[in-house]
């Protein structure tokens, strides 16, 4: 495609609904998950028992954490929408792609800086 055709207003009417719903969606289950460990608070007398609850308490609170970190990159991105600078790489400033967008609407880098950034936390452990 042209590159006067890169993030047109469908494209990027597109991705705002998508950020959008992303965005809801988690909301809502973090609605969810406060109002299930507010349900689970009675007293176990078994230990195994208590410790399964527990467990899936802790299960549950760090999927939150991802999400929570997700919905930061989600709005990071509703902002970079707003300004004119989705779709383009932050280091190279080059089109990140229609492809890889759609699979990652949060990305903020080429393929390739993704590919040259892991390289490098591979290599020196960053």
């Amino acid at each position: 495609m042209p590159d006067s055709e890169y993030m047109n207003d469908q494209q990027l009417a597109f991705f705002r609904s998508k950020l959008q719903a992303l965005r809801d969606s988690i909301l809502s289950n973090a609605g969810e998950t406060t109002e299930h460990l507010r349900e689970d608070t009675t007293i176990v007398p078994d230990p195994a028992d208590r410790a399964t609850i527990e467990e899936e308490h802790a299960l549950e609170l760090r999927t939150r954490d991802r999400e929570r970190k997700l919905l930061k990159k989600i709005m990071q991105s509703i902002a970079r929408l707003d300004s004119g600078e989705y779709g383009y790489c932050d280091e190279t400033g080059e089109p990140i792609g229609l492809g890889r967008l759609i699979a990652r609407p949060t990305a903020t880098l080429s393929l390739e800086a993704q590919q040259r950034r892991e390289m490098k936390q591979k290599m020196f452990g960053d």
